[in-house]
């Protein structure tokens, strides 16, 4: 059975991309950081459902904890599957950002997609199979008022995974980003009106997180296996 780590899987799309995979047959590590007893629950349900999943806690921005951690999880065998879902939103708009909004949101996409990714590489590789998926969001392709930050985080794990995607290549390995536009959730919902939502996005409506997480099913299963340094976006027309 092939293992996977999900980070940010107490959020909507995390949880979504979590039960995708375990769907599929994988067992599944659903990392959360503030939220422990969400992914708890969210295995909890998994397992009654003879799915194969377990929790793990840290923070993506210290490297030397996550690097702990993923060696305890490495003693069980080389993890193949890599989402890097970690996120986070500090907005503002730049003539007003602080410091500490802008490094905390890079700290935690950017520096956490290699703190969490970088120590499971050569395990992987050693397996000749592998699958790097990264979240990103449409702010980093087309912009947005007020997320500065939040769109330079997500524009430069673009331009990692496209290198990373020649680094490992001839090793079988992949490596790609999925980039969502408005997807249904809590924070969406207090973002836009239904009405915006039409107004702004050509399809008329949010995407759903398993919409999502159908895509990121497809690049981590074998069919996918052509497809590389690519960044897809999942919008409804909107990028």
């Amino acid at each position: 059975m092939k293992r996977a780590i999900v980070t940010g899987a107490s959020g909507v799309i995390g949880g979504a991309i979590v039960r995708r995979l375990c769907a599929d047959g994988i067992h599944v590590i659903a990392h959360s950081n503030n939220n422990p007893a969400a992914c708890e629950t969210l295995v909890a349900q998994i397992r009654a459902g003879n799915g194969s999943a377990e929790t793990v806690r840290f923070d993506v921005c210290d490297s030397e904890l996550a690097k702990q951690c993923l060696e305890r999880l490495l003693e069980d065998g080389p993890i193949q599957i890599v989402v890097n879902n970690a996120g986070i939103h500090s907005d503002a708009v730049m003539p007003g950002m602080t410091t500490a909004q802008w490094s905390r949101v890079i700290d935690v996409s950017l520096h956490g997609f290699f703190h969490v990714t970088q120590p499971l590489l050569m395990p992987m590789i050693r397996t000749r199979w592998g699958r790097v998926i990264s979240i990103s969001s449409v702010a980093a392709i087309i912009g947005n008022r007020g997320q500065v930050n939040y769109a330079a985080a997500k524009a430069g794990i673009h331009g990692a995974t496209r290198s990373l995607a020649l680094e490992v290549a001839s090793r079988g390995v992949t490596a790609n980003v999925v980039a969502p536009g408005i997807i249904e959730s809590d924070m969406s919902d207090r973002t836009f009106t239904a009405e915006a939502i039409k107004n702004l996005v050509p399809m008329q409506r949010a995407g759903k997180p398993d919409e999502v997480a159908a895509l990121v099913g497809f690049l981590a299963s074998e069919d996918a296996g052509y497809i590389s340094g690519q960044v897809i976006g999942i919008n409804g027309a909107l990028g």
